[in-house]
Parts: C-alpha cells; sequence; structure tokens
C-alpha cells in the first residue's frame, strides 16, 4: 500500500473557502465550545455553516441514522463546501457506515475520535482526511496545534512531532491514526483499511488497561499487525487502572515491544489539549531511538 498505492488529497483550502459542520456521531451538549470553535475557523477568513439536524438528539446520537447520513451526504455532495468539519465525537460514525457508499468527488474531512469510522472509511479508498480536533474540542486548542491544523488543510509542510522513543529503529510507512476503541472494532469489517506497511498512530480516553489490553490483543490475535511498520502512540486520557495494576504506558510496553518493530509513545495527539493534527494517509517516518515522527510528503 504504502508504495503502489498513495493516498489523494483534496486540493489545499484558503481563506474564503466555504465548509460545513456536521454531526455524525454523538448528540452535542456543548453549544458554547461550538461556537469557540467556529469562530476559531472564522477568524482564519472561512465561511462555516451547520449542516442539517446538527443539533438534533436522538437516545445518545446526534439524530438516527438517516438523519446522520442526510446531514454526511448532503455535505459532501454540495459542491459549494471545500470540506466537511465534525462537531464532536462520542459514538456512532462506525452505524452510518452500513451500506454507505461515497458520494464521487473528495473535500476535507477533520475530526478525530469516533470520527475514526469515516477516516478509516476514506482510507480504505486511499482518500486523505485529517485526524484533528472537532469543532467542540478546537476552542480549547493552544495556538500550535490551531495554527498545525490550518498548515495541514492550507497546504503547508508541518514540524516533527517528539515523543519517547522505544528502540528498534526507524521505519517509513503510511500514517494511519486511530482512536484505539473505535478502530478495534473496525477490525474485519468492510470498513478497515489495508493495514499492510501502515504506521498506526493510536490514542484513547478513559479506558482501563485491562480494556486497552483486551483490545490490543485482539489486534495481535486477528493479525492485523503482521504487517504494520511501527506504532505512533499518543495520549491515553484518564487511562487510569486500579491501584495496583499497571499504569497505562506500562501495559503498553508490556502488550508492544515484543513486537520488535518501532514504536514511539507519549506523541501529543489524543484527548488532550494539544492534539496536534495527523494528515490520514501521508508517508512519515518514525525514528524509535529518536523519539520522532516525521512527515516525509
Amino acid at each position: 500500500m504504502v508504495d503502489s498505492a498513495p493516498f489523494r488529497f483534496p486540493p489545499p483550502l484558503q481563506p474564503g473557502d466555504r465548509l460545513c459542520a456536521i454531526a455524525p456521531s454523538g448528540a452535542l451538549n456543548e453549544i458554547a465550545r461550538l461556537q469557540d470553535g467556529l469562530a476559531l475557523w472564522q477568524a482564519r477568513g472561512y465561511r462555516v455553516d451547520l449542516g442539517p439536524h446538527w443539533d438534533s438528539r436522538y437516545s445518545y446520537l446526534a439524530g438516527d441514522d438517516a438523519q446522520r447520513r442526510e446531514a454526511l451526504r448532503q455535505a459532501w455532495e454540495n459542491p459549494d463546501y471545500q470540506g466537511v468539519l465534525c462537531i464532536r465525537g462520542g459514538y456512532g460514525s462506525a452505524r452510518l457506515l452500513e451500506e454507505w457508499q461515497w458520494p464521487k468527488g473528495h473535500k476535507w474531512l477533520i475530526g478525530f475520535s469516533d470520527i475514526t469510522g469515516l477516516l478509516w472509511s476514506l482510507a480504505r479508498r486511499r482518500l486523505g482526511a485529517v485526524h484533528g480536533p472537532v469543532l467542540t474540542s478546537l476552542g480549547k486548542e493552544p495556538d500550535w496545534s490551531v495554527q498545525r491544523l490550518i498548515d495541514c488543510v492550507e497546504g503547508r509542510p508541518l514540524g516533527p512531532l517528539q515523543g519517547e522513543g522505544w528502540g528498534n529503529g526507524v521505519a517509513i510507512g503510511t500514517l494511519l491514526p486511530a482512536n484505539l476503541a473505535v478502530a478495534t472494532n473496525l477490525l474485519c469489517t468492510p470498513v478497515q483499511p489495508d493495514l499492510e506497511g501502515v504506521i498506526l498512530a493510536w490514542e484513547d480516553v478513559t479506558e482501563a488497561p485491562y480494556r486497552l489490553d483486551r483490545m490490543i490483543t485482539q489486534w495481535r490475535l486477528s493479525g492485523a499487525l503482521q504487517g504494520v511498520r511501527g506504532i505512533a502512540l499518543g495520549q491515553f486520557t484518564d487511562c487510569a487502572g486500579n491501584p495496583g495494576t499497571w499504569p497505562v504506558l506500562e501495559m503498553l510496553r508490556d502488550r508492544l515491544a515484543d513486537l520488535k518493530i518501532p514504536i514511539v509513545a507519549n506523541l501529543p495527539f489524543g484527548h488532550v489539549s494539544g492534539n496536534a493534527a495527523l494528515p490520514v494517509g501521508v508517508r512519515v517516518e518514525l525514528d524509535s531511538d529518536r523519539g520522532s515522527l516525521i512527515i516525509l510528503d
């Protein structure tokens, strides 16, 4: 995959472009945060429209599946929009992908956490997107993180990220970011992209170490890690276990170190203030001796 089928990306955005904000997953509870995120995009010169059903509620979902599919389809098909901004994560994106076919065309899609379902569905078609702050988290991002997101979609180079290297040298591959819990539930489904030659980038939130252990064990038992070239670990926020159990990083090392592939931990992306934008599908270098993740494309 990494050598023979590079990902395609939309044309860079530019101020004045029109974007559509949709809620493909969980119901919105943070109106003020949404307004803060919209204001940041508008301050950069972008016009942002709220898509249909953005404030709908169907139990814990932002509308029923038909409403959320309609919002995604309309945003994607409308030629006036150059990008789609996800309002929040939560849960529900995978439900949209049952019998879903992406309309023709390609535009920027930005989100993370539960939006992994949409990012991976596009990745299966070799279409690039952005694993980055949703609208309800963007207002809490530091200036460098907001600028990195804008640089990403406007076509400027992105700087390296620094973490803690676990050794085993250097790997070059295709970057595939994901929320670990969501990605695990997409394994062996029609949504799962080709994992041969990828650099996985995992993050998660409010998952006890034993639950994360269970997820990684699923990856190991399924054989999904066999073609993976390296793993970039972001932030595992509020993932403390019970007293006397492994801290989350010790558990991750226990379950991953024996793979003998480059791994870099504690990188600045995930459910934290400082969620560095990661373009899905670019070629990267993961240096587990220096602890760096470098975008090559």
